[in-house]
């Protein structure tokens, strides 16, 4: 299996409109970072995407991705879901349906937001998505898929482990019975948005170290990254373990 990081940024991306810090402007492809999403490669190659934010179109093309077999879905913000339309040539070539997997909640969203996904006569051109509730565990495919129950402020929201990998995006609290899914993994990705002040939604470094030194991963990857982070080739503090995700990343699992 392979875990692809098609995006590391957070909700407004690196660069910012019209932000002209060092890391807006840096010339290093590292700091060019879209919205969070990843891209999973199973060993009988089926393709499975976390999160479909507004640049999936683009992480597509850049990384020269042709297919997707099945999409997860952490939380219903925009950053995360906001792309599914761009679903649609994938749908064109021969796939009926794109089924999706999230709670509840988001699936009720998700056909708020794109109701002609859903519709009984659709017009020609629309994409058909099939919402499926995560359960506990998954058999997706080759995969088996262990969900992660995480607070995003007070939003409840989902990480995903597959074999010695977890997933989490935008969480701000891992409760105590989910951190014993997640220690001693091979690799841990979790968010961090900064490095000071606490944010009330997601991960700052401090915390981040915390639970490093708590989970004892082999490698900790940060991923949703904004540009008050700094720039990535600034990061030479940080423990031998602990690295900074970027835009095109590809890890053996």
């Amino acid at each position: 299996m392979k875990l692809k990081f098609l995006g590391t940024g957070t909700s407004q991306g690196i660069p910012v409109i019209g932000c002209e810090c060092k890391v807006c402007t840096s010339t290093n492809p590292k700091d060019q970072r879209l919205r969070t999403s990843a891209l999973i490669t199973t060993d009988h190659l089926h393709k499975i995407l976390i999160d479909c934010g507004p640049d999936f179109r683009t992480q597509m093309l850049n990384q020269k991705e042709k297919n997707i077999d099945a999409i997860l879905i952490t939380h219903e913000h925009n950053d995360h879901v906001i792309g599914l339309d761009d679903v649609r040539p994938i749908l064109f070539r021969g796939k009926s349906s794109m089924p999706i997997y999230c709670n509840q909640r988001v699936g009720n969203e998700i056909k708020l937001r794109f109701p002609y996904a859903f519709s009984e006569n659709k017009y020609p051109g629309a994409p058909s998505f099939d919402i499926f509730e995560m359960q506990e565990t998954l058999h997706l495919f080759d995969v088996e898929i262990e969900t992660i129950h995480l607070l995003h402020h007070q939003l409840p929201i989902l990480g995903f482990k597959f074999n010695k990998t977890a997933y989490i995006t935008d969480a701000s609290l891992i409760p105590e019975e989910e951190k014993l899914k997640l220690k001693n993994l091979d690799f841990l990705i979790l968010n961090c948005i900064r490095k000071e002040n606490p944010h009330p939604a997601h991960f700052i470094l401090d915390d981040i170290l915390k639970l490093n030194a708590e989970l004892k991963p082999k490698t900790l990857y940060i991923t949703h990254l904004s540009h008050h982070f700094g720039k990535h080739e600034e990061n030479h503090q940080l423990p031998d373990n602990v690295k900074l995700a970027f835009d095109g990343l590809e890890i053996e699992l």
